[in-house]
């Protein structure tokens, strides 16, 4: 079977103990990300089954119409809005859901609110320069001794989507001394409150009270632009924003607008509307932005975990097991390509 796997950016997926799952086969690996249609469809010309790293790349209607070879796409974690489902169904042409975890994201969300809440990256980048002791983080817009940094023992952590991940984030503020506060659907507060955390009494008094603020929602069309900019402009001026789910659960331009306004603080990011970004991408340039490459799931275990179940639905489909088809609609029409 000819196989590739799109946008392997450090070259690992060949390292890992699971690829020698496909070792009877033909597996192309492309470690840059193509956006142009005609080049895409070049690398997928012959193509029977390709391996997706999460959503690096969107598989559209007018991409499928130019591979006639596919049979089969094996998502790395859970299928998005980046496949186009209804197009695959129409042309035969197999999604197949794998396997995740949120305990990379999580620790990830972690790591970011303890380095942004303690400057970490910018007094590292100013010690590199010969600088000692000093964050950078003092201009006359922002609040006195803003640049030192401060404790996460009682402060307000505001989590909304209490999901997986988000109780995950819950639970490690709760063992460093914040006050978790919660904000979401009502199955999800209810969820929080189950677990002992307090809830938001209003979508206002959540943005105005919390802190360190992380978000943990999915993208769908009723989350897509859910934060506007009122949103964040009721953020405290020494408050931290985190998102490391997706970066169009902001409502456009209002992340770049609200900091021009010095709310919130401090921002930190995982993600970002087209990736991957470029060097003059605007975030890149404050001072009081923490960026990271969308790394959240980006670690060896949780590679060995998406990979291994992706790898595996190949070759179950290809044997006939049917488990892992997200387009089941296609199957009961006889329409999946064999």
């Amino acid at each position: 079977m000819k196989i590739a796997i799109l946008d392997d950016y450090q070259d690992a997926v060949r390292k890992l103990n699971c690829f020698e799952m496909l070792a009877d086969h033909e597996v192309k690996i492309f470690n840059n990300t193509v956006r142009g249609l005609g080049q895409l469809a070049s690398r997928l010309a012959e193509v029977e089954a390709l391996v997706l790293i999460r959503e690096r790349t969107h598989i559209t209607s007018q991409l499928l119409g130019k591979l006639p070879h596919l049979r089969m796409i094996s998502q790395t974690g859970r299928v998005s809005t980046h496949i186009d489902l209804d197009a695959c169904t129409e042309r035969g042409i197999a999604v197949l859901e794998g396997a995740g975890s949120p305990i990379a994201p999580a620790e990830l969300t972690w790591a970011l609110i303890m380095a942004a809440q303690r400057r970490i990256p910018q007094y590292v980048a100013n010690l590199k320069q010969g600088a000692w002791q000093q964050s950078g983080l003092k201009t006359s817009a922002m609040p006195p001794n803003f640049g030192l940094g401060q404790v996460l023992r009682g402060q307000t952590l505001g989590i909304w989507g209490y999901g997986k991940i988000g109780r995950l984030v819950a639970g490690y503020g709760k063992a460093f001394g914040m006050n978790v506060l919660v904000w979401g659907r009502e199955h999800s507060l209810e969820a929080a409150r189950a677990d002992g955390h307090a809830t938001a009494e209003s979508r206002e008094a959540f943005f105005e009270q919390a802190d360190v603020l992380s978000l943990h929602l999915r993208l769908h069309d009723d989350t897509r632009g859910i934060v506007k900019l009122d949103d964040l402009l009721r953020m405290k001026p020494t408050s931290l924003l985190v998102n490391t789910s997706r970066a169009e659960l902001l409502e456009e331009n209002a992340l770049v607008s609200a900091l021009a306004r010095n709310r919130p603080g401090m921002v930190a990011i995982d993600v970002y509307e087209s990736e991957p970004i470029l060097q003059g991408y605007s975030l890149l340039r404050m001072e009081n932005v923490i960026c990271t490459p969308h790394i959240g799931y980006v670690e060896r275990e949780s590679y060995e975990l998406y990979f291994g179940a992706a790898f595996k639905n190949i070759l179950a489909f290809d044997a006939g097991d049917l488990s892992s088809v997200a387009n089941p609609e296609a199957l009961n029409q006889g329409r999946v390509r064999r």
